[in-house]
């Protein structure tokens, strides 16, 4: 894994919540600045889910999950193609990563700079950082 730019987007994600934070070292050393903590949006009364609809095997949890995940995509989605960030770095637990990565418009894609597959979302910032800090 290679530094983290000054300016980037890293964002800690679970299928209930997601913290953006700012890289603002200076000289593109790691400082993490939390920006927002983002949370689902109302889910449709209907539970129907991402898709428009619920497949009768999944539990209302996952569906919820799965739809906090496109919510958070369009977020970064909408994001990338307005300019406001350079570079992303994504954390995210195994499930919620797989439910992101896809959903990805190819303007989000190509300024990932990095990834990491681990549930973090509750860690404090400092944990966060040295995580970052022992991958680069």
């Amino acid at each position: 894994m290679h530094k983290i730019p000054t300016g980037t987007w890293v964002v800690v994600a679970d299928g209930t919540q997601a913290r953006l934070f700012h890289n603002v070292g200076k000289h593109d050393a790691l400082q993490l600045k939390q920006e927002d903590l983002i949370k689902p949006d109302v889910v449709d009364e209907q539970g129907q889910g991402p898709s428009g609809h619920r497949p009768p095997e999944a539990s209302p949890e996952q569906t919820d999950e799965a739809t906090f995940a496109k919510q958070l995509v369009h977020r970064l989605n909408a994001a990338a193609l307005k300019q406001e960030f350079e570079h992303l770095f994504l954390i995210a637990d195994p499930k919620t990563m797989g439910e992101i990565r896809p959903q990805l418009h190819a303007e989000t894609s190509k300024r990932i700079t990095g990834e990491l597959t681990k549930t973090l979302t509750n860690s404090t910032l400092e944990d966060i950082e040295k995580i970052l800090k022992a991958n680069e």
